[in-house]
């Protein structure tokens, strides 16, 4: 199956440019997808443009992940209502080198001659005047051109600004194509449907200025079926970085996916065969309570991106926290407690605990909670548990009687949220 016709049966792209499935049929092509560093980490929304790549470079051709060490320093205006907060060139730096190693861990960048390549625009916009921008750039995409682009439409429809600093952003990106065309042979762009406007604007420059063809193609962007934000929970984004969304945690977010979502997702974030997802897909709804479908997501993604000893751990989590949930708390053993991965593990005085303390008191002073008017809340609604038990009494008093081997109380924040507090 080549490339397009994956991601077609993934029901991937949004848009595509005419001549592409040519261009791609005809030779080993050169593509790239761009990574701005708006952070010190990707996050699950960034993990669809990753895997367009690897389907890419799986398919025979060449991908290049593009980090942009100099568009950060502007931020995208795509989709966006109003104008990003701007990053320091010190945290713009910091965050790039964060994604060059993250982007570094899913291509093959070291063999064959469709090794990926890793590039920071920084390494010519830094080279770069303001006059020559002007005259190599500036020149051949009018201003009727850009203000016909759907975000900066879309802004002034809505009687919002938009500033020189981000009207030149649609400009520096469609530098980038031209660039890598030029220097790497990279003849197409892919991206979320938001780029779309960001894309066509490079393969009208390279038109101009070079006479050449280039090709582009989007992929949807995503939604969770309830018509919330995709990759967002209470908690906040799922992030790729094990420091930020722990692997137990970002197994949880898939493994909790609704059976529509899951049968969306399989599709697009694993490599499975269409046959294998057909037959999951069977297998589920003959016997949903199994939940054939979130396990197979959940496993495939987090060996994708944290590793299969990750995942082992992740899986010996929940089997600990979730298997024998109607089993007393006191049934965990020390070392069950202490290497739950994922659970956070959170200090606390232990002469407090001795003394006695509220339950709220000591939800808000652990920092399970952010205020006391929080825990209560939660607390009276039913959604906190103290070792295995559902706690709905704000006066009720933590004391010594609550600790687990003299040490532990194991507080549950919501279904999936666990604290371990360690008294010292």
């Amino acid at each position: 199956m080549n490339f397009l016709e994956e991601l077609k049966w993934r029901e991937l792209i949004q848009d595509i440019m005419p001549g592409t499935e040519e261009q791609l049929n005809k030779e080993m092509t050169t593509a790239y997808i761009g990574f701005d560093p708006t952070a010190d980490s990707l996050h699950v929304g960034s993990l669809v443009q990753i895997i367009l790549l690897k389907h890419f470079q799986m398919a025979g051709h060449r991908p290049i992940a593009l980090v942009g060490g100099a568009t950060g320093l502007i931020g995208d205006p795509s989709g966006k209502k109003e104008e990003r907060k701007l990053l320091t060139e010190e945290e713009v730096n910091n965050n790039a080198a964060c994604i060059r190693q993250q982007l570094s861990s899913f291509l093959n960048f070291n063999t064959g001659e469709n090794a990926a390549l890793l590039i920071n625009n920084a390494d010519w916009f830094k080279e770069i005047t303001t006059i020559e921008f002007l005259r190599d750039v500036g020149k051949y995409l009018t201003v009727s051109y850009l203000l016909s682009k759907g975000f900066i439409k879309d802004r002034l429809a809505q009687d919002q600004d938009i500033s020189f600093t981000e009207f030149n952003y649609i400009l520096m990106q469609a530098y980038d194509f031209l660039w890598l065309y030029q220097h790497k042979n990279c003849k197409m762009q892919m991206g979320g449907s938001d780029q779309w406007g960001n894309i066509t604007a490079g393969t009208e420059l390279i038109r101009k200025k070079l006479r050449g063809e280039a090709f582009g193609l989007t992929c949807k962007l995503l939604t969770k079926t309830d018509g919330t934000k995709f990759g967002k929970t209470e908690e906040g984004n799922i992030w790729l970085d094990a420091n930020k969304t722990t692997p137990y945690h970002f197994y949880q977010f898939w493994l909790n996916a609704s059976d529509e979502d899951a049968e969306k997702w399989i599709k697009i974030f694993t490599f499975l065969s269409k046959d294998v997802i057909d037959m999951l897909i069977h297998e589920h709804y003959a016997n949903p309570s199994v939940r054939a479908l979130q396990k197979t997501l959940a496993q495939e993604i987090t060996v994708f991106v944290h590793g299969e000893e990750e995942y082992k751990k992740a899986i010996e989590t929940t089997e600990k926290l979730f298997k024998n949930k109607n089993a007393a708390a006191e049934s965990l053993s020390i070392d069950d407690l202490e290497n739950m991965e994922g659970v956070l593990k959170i200090d606390f005085p232990k002469d407090k605990i001795i003394l006695g303390i509220e339950t709220v008191n000591f939800l808000a002073e652990t920092g399970i909670f952010p205020s006391k008017g929080e825990a209560r809340k939660m607390l009276l609604g039913g959604g906190v548990s103290i070792n295995r038990k559902k706690i709905d009494n704000a006066q009720l008093i933590i004391d010594a009687t609550f600790l687990l081997h003299e040490k532990y109380i194991l507080v549950q924040k919501g279904k999936k949220n666990y604290f371990l507090v360690r008294a010292l």
